[in-house]
């Protein structure tokens, strides 16, 4: 079985690699943006589950009989939700705003075929974000910059990204941007990997 990815993401990607799951990335054309607007009063979960069903959903609409996983991770400080930024200068706010404070990460995913949703799982994790000094933000910025700009967070725990932590609570998978044993047993359920 191949597993179709509606993600670009390169950690959800080597993670199902890892666990031994054979996969092809497809992009999923989504706006992204405009469902977060749509759904301005829900909950960061239920954002998070949404834009991961609607990116299985895109996808497995045009691969008939494929089995399709779509993947999204939110992050809420202090009741705000971040987006990945959009340039190095809105990274380093986001950092700013982020130091000293308690980073909520929401991790989604979604399993579709033809179309249709078959499994919806989420988790979050909590990551305390020690001070940042600017010194530190730029070198960091320095150092990561772009590819934390395609995270939500700025941040990749499996990189320099551990830094800006001196605490963390939560799955080290959710943390990576899915809850990868969650996916395991759906995939299992559905008959696509060995019980």
């Amino acid at each position: 079985m191949t597993l179709l990815l509606a993600s670009n993401s390169a950690s959800r990607r080597a993670m199902l690699e890892a666990a031994g799951v054979s996969i092809e990335p497809v992009g999923a054309d989504v706006d992204e943006r405009a469902l977060e607007a749509e759904m301005s009063e829900a909950s960061p979960e239920e954002i998070a589950q949404a834009l991961a069903a609607a990116k299985a959903s895109a996808v497995s609409a045009q691969r008939p009989g494929a089995l399709v996983l779509g993947g999204d991770s939110l992050v809420v400080v202090e009741g705000k939700r971040f987006d990945k930024p959009r340039d190095r200068e809105e990274a380093a706010e986001h950092l700013r705003f982020f130091s000293g404070k308690v980073m909520h990460l929401h991790s989604a995913a979604a399993l579709a075929r033809d179309g249709r949703i078959a499994w919806l799982g989420t988790d979050a994790a909590a990551l305390h974000v020690r001070e940042l000094s600017d010194e530190f933000i730029e070198g960091y910025l320095a150092a990561e910059w772009p590819a934390v700009g395609h995270t939500v967070g700025v941040f990749r725990i499996e990189a320099m990204g551990v830094q800006l932590f001196d605490r963390i609570f939560g799955d080290h998978f959710t943390i990576l941007g899915m809850p990868l044993l969650q996916v395991l047993d759906a995939l299992r359920e559905e008959g696509e990997l060995a019980s």
